[in-house]
């Protein structure tokens, strides 16, 4: 059975019915023409919208149905933890092919469900539309801030300190295992490193818990998401700061699995970490007097965070490899 043997209705409570019940403070949810919601007193609003494209962002030969519902929320919640902020609701707009099967469709509800369960997000409504060509997701997400709390990417000065969270280059490296797996027409075996970049990849998880912290505390001076490398992450915070950057190669913490994947692979580790999407972890900067309550931080989040560099006054962004200086490599862009 596909989508369109089933009607609008049909489908609209499919999804539904695999959703959190809604909150008090949802007065209208799905059903109605649009959604109806009580702000939350004394907090500011923050507002993103991605879209996913078939072909684009995902390829459904070896990308699960539910690991694409769950990418599709886990990059929305992902801008959220740049800006400091709590997750509240989502809406959902789906371009539907008339030959996506329903269980494929039941599925990316359900790996989207599941992940706005834990992240405490609600779907207040959305759109169901036929696509004549590929499977397009639009989501756009609302979350909460204090006043005083939100994170920009502008905020740096020189002598503040990178910080990055977590480890990157997990996700390219799984990107690429899954291209190859594809192209290949060998049955090799999967192995543990293989599994856990190919995890990496499929399911990101949004670094929500350290954002509400380094916006709550005000630790951080300025944050972004990595959600096209580490390279094009420094330059935005970079050119939004006024400041330039020094990394330190040795210190930026790569994946083991993926350094030896890329290691294998005949590749640079660094450079190709430092160019690979998708890791949606979390860089910031941070004045060196608050490294006291960044170490708080991180214990209460239970998540690594490494300094990698500083930022400079000279404007230019550099990769320090030993005593020498090397050209700094740029980020994934969907337009050159």
């Amino acid at each position: 059975m596909t989508v369109s043997d089933l009607t609008e209705a049909e489908l609209i409570e499919r999804v539904r019915s695999r959703l959190r019940p809604a909150p008090a403070w949802m007065v209208v949810g799905i059903g109605d023409d649009a959604a109806v919601v009580e702000p939350e007193r004394n907090r500011l609003e923050v507002l993103s919208v991605d879209a996913l494209v078939e072909g684009v962002h995902f390829d459904r030969a070896f990308t699960p149905p539910a690991a694409i519902g769950h990418r599709a929320l886990a990059v929305n919640l992902s801008d959220l933890a740049a800006m400091g902020a709590t997750p509240r609701l989502a809406l959902l707009s789906l371009a539907l092919p008339d030959a996506l099967e329903v269980e494929d469709f039941d599925a990316f509800i359900g790996g989207l469900a599941a992940l706005a369960e834990r992240a405490g997000v609600s779907v207040a409504g959305g759109n169901l539309t036929k696509s004549p060509g590929p499977l397009m997701i639009d989501v756009t997400v609302a979350g909460t801030v204090k006043r005083r709390g939100p994170l920009l990417r502008s905020g740096a000065r020189p002598g503040d300190d990178f910080y990055v969270t977590g480890t990157i280059g997990g996700a390219a490296a799984g990107l690429q295992i899954l291209r190859m797996k594809r192209s290949t027409t060998e049955d090799a075996e999967d192995t543990e490193d293989q599994n856990g970049c190919i995890d990496r990849y499929l399911y990101p998880e949004p670094r929500l818990r350290v954002g509400t912290l380094l916006g709550r505390n005000r630790v951080a001076t300025a944050c972004i998401d990595l959600s096209d490398g580490l390279a094009d992450g420094v330059r935005q915070i970079a050119g939004a700061s006024g400041v330039g950057a020094a990394i330190d190669a040795c210190a930026l913490p790569l994946d083991p699995e993926a350094r030896r994947w890329f290691t294998s692979r005949r590749a640079d580790p660094v450079f190709e970490a430092l160019t690979g999407g998708d890791d949606y972890e979390l860089l910031f900067t941070v004045r060196p007097r608050a490294r006291k309550q960044l170490h708080a931080a991180c214990r209460s989040a239970g998540v690594p965070m490494t300094r990698i560099g500083a930022c400079t006054v000279d404007r230019a962004i550099v990769l320090r490899v030993g005593d020498a200086d090397a050209a700094w490599p740029r980020g994934y862009s969907h337009f050159r």
